[in-house]
């Protein structure tokens, strides 16, 4: 069943609402707001590639308050285990039995802060989770709930003592951005109102994370034309012969590239996606998953070049009315 115009109505007004919301907290930032609540709504995931102080746990404090949601904020380190992300089973002499301590992924929403300090084994074991909402610890499975979403970040600057995240975890990232620093009037904002040490303590409620769910559900039955879907693949196939990539965007995310164009869609109020929703999305949907050839990167192509051309050379079809 596909979204009535009604339903995408009341969609793009909830999805305002919770923008709005949120920008109250983090000043200047709507479109990133939008982006991350897009991955919220499509159920995925979203790197912050961003410097120290521009306000990501911020964001993920007011968005867990705006959806009633829980959140936590895990520090990566050297040091860090598996079990401190996932949790541990403890042996409780009272009951004699075996007891699961939830870790901090049991959240709404996670901010993995500087993901890429931690080991390559600590890393992965947000795999499962980020990929199917699940954790396994000891044979056991627990679900981790809806909405769940992981928010991590990484320093673009400090390399030292970090670990490059593998293709295939960043493969799970629905998408990467930054939020960067505020504009001038947004800093003004801020520095008058420095005495507030977390602005996110004033967001209050404006859906409960069971609305979230519902709207995610709505959100999937966004009508997809085939001849969008047929540009989607031509794309994605485009960006693996190009000759400056290795590796070009996967069918991973390809499918990641419906599910977040339905929801930006539908934040506009419309139960259809057009060719442009495509456009708008794909820097931060596919770029991050680029393998650059080392020859071609050192004579100086990016990612967002290649797709930049990409873009230009596979025509888009024609826009068509709504469903």
């Amino acid at each position: 069943m596909t979204m009535t115009t009604e339903q995408a109505e009341w969609f793009a007004g909830t999805f305002d609402k919770l923008v709005a919301n949120v920008g109250q907290a983090v000043l200047g930032k709507d479109h990133v707001i939008r982006l991350t609540f897009t991955a919220m709504l499509a159920e995925g995931h979203v790197l912050f590639e961003d410097a120290p102080g521009t306000g990501k746990t911020m964001l993920a404090r007011a968005m867990a308050a705006t959806v009633q949601g829980s959140n936590n904020r895990i520090q990566f380190t050297p040091d860090l285990l598996p079990s401190d992300v996932t949790g541990v089973t403890i042996y409780d002499q009272k009951t004699q039995k075996f007891e699961f301590h939830k870790g901090p992924i049991f959240n709404n929403i996670v901010l993995a802060d500087e993901i890429n300090r931690a080991s390559p084994k600590t890393q992965s074991a947000l795999l499962e989770v980020m990929e199917e909402s699940r954790v396994t610890v000891d044979g056991v499975t627990y679900e981790a709930g809806r909405p769940f979403m992981v928010m991590a970040t990484q320093n673009p600057i400090e390399q030292a003592g970090t670990y490059r995240l593998p293709e295939a975890q960043l493969d799970r990232f629905l998408i990467k951005t930054s939020i960067g620093y505020p504009d001038h009037a947004s800093t003004v904002q801020l520095l008058g109102g420095s005495n507030l040490k977390d602005r996110s303590k004033a967001i209050s409620a404006v859906i409960t994370t069971q609305a979230v769910a519902d709207m995610a559900d709505l959100a999937a039955t966004v009508h997809v034309d085939t001849a969008v879907l047929e540009y989607i693949s031509r794309l994605c196939e485009e960006t693996r012969s190009a000759p400056e990539t290795r590796l070009g965007v996967s069918v991973r995310g390809a499918i990641a590239m419906v599910r977040a164009a339905k929801v930006w869609a539908a934040g506009q109020g419309r139960n259809f996606v057009l060719p442009d929703d495509i456009k708008e999305l794909a820097a931060v949907v596919w770029t991050h998953r680029f393998v650059m050839d080392p020859e071609a990167e050192f004579s100086g192509a990016t990612p967002e070049a290649v797709l930049a051309r990409v873009l230009s050379d596979i025509a888009a079809p024609q826009q068509r009315a709504a469903v």
